[in-house]
């Protein structure tokens, strides 16, 4: 395996939304992902873009992608990055390849100004949450993820 990992680039789009409905397919959320280019590529490349992404390819074959974006913890008081997703397709998995992915956003942030990295895993997703756990990653029980999502969302937005 020739492994390169690079800064998604907008030409990535199309490989990137299918990496994406590939995940949703893995977590069984297919029925949830409505992700289309034109919206990924208006969050990463458009006039407001705040997504930054990462493509893990094998040859011209993309193999994995990474999304985040700036994020801050106010009780800490520090800036931080948001890690959306990170997926690698189940051939190139347990070759170090998340490692590397991981790193390559850690000194990303880093060089940001940011002194954290925030994400979830599902609770069944063991192999996810051992994998973080193993590279340092401490898990809060504490906290439970709330959204406000279609109706409640434009019932709160409506004047």
């Amino acid at each position: 395996m020739d492994i390169r990992i690079t800064r998604a680039a907008e030409k990535d789009v199309a490989a990137i939304v299918g990496l994406i409905k590939e995940f949703a397919r893995f977590e069984d959320l297919s029925e949830f992902c409505e992700v289309t280019e034109d919206r990924l590529a208006a969050a990463m490349f458009g006039r407001e873009a705040f997504v930054n992404g990462l493509m893990a390819f094998d040859g011209e074959r993309a193999v994995a992608y990474a999304l985040f974006y700036p994020c801050f913890a106010t009780f800490r008081g520090r800036r931080g990055l948001y890690l959306e997703d990170i997926y690698i397709t189940e051939a190139y998995r347990r070759h170090n390849l998340g490692e590397k992915m991981l790193r390559e956003i850690a000194r990303e942030a880093k060089s940001n100004g940011a002194e954290r990295i925030d994400f979830m895993v599902l609770d069944w997703n063991t192999p996810a949450i051992s994998f973080y756990e193993k590279h340092g990653a401490v898990r809060d029980n504490e906290e439970r993820h709330f959204k406000f999502t279609d109706e409640a969302f434009k019932r709160l937005a409506s004047d």
